[in-house]
């Protein structure tokens, strides 16, 4: 089932965790270049396993394509899979940064 969209912007949520070989080869760059693109707000960030955190929020066709891209051969380093979820957005971010 779809998620609901936050009922006063349409938004929803992207909760992502990255695998493959996505540190140190300008993931977390790129991926914040991707979400402004897109006109997204959320976060990007290392995790101690290797993997990498992405919450994005922003209307749902352009999530699709962040997500779309997140699992696409245009992506810095090897992603080799990408757990995701989608809920209605919180609208807690301003911007789209790396931590």
């Amino acid at each position: 089932m779809t998620p609901p969209a936050d009922p006063a912007t349409g938004d929803v949520r992207l909760s992502a965790r990255v695998f493959g070989v996505v540190q140190g080869v300008g993931f977390r760059f790129w991926t914040m270049g991707k979400a402004e693109d897109l006109g997204l707000t959320g976060t990007v960030k290392n995790l101690d396993d290797g993997s990498v955190d992405v919450v994005a929020e922003g209307p749902r066709e352009r999530i699709q394509d962040f997500l779309d891209w997140l699992n696409s051969d245009n992506t810095p380093g090897r992603v080799e899979r990408v757990e995701d979820s989608l809920s209605a957005a919180e609208g807690t971010f301003r911007g789209f940064r790396a931590r």
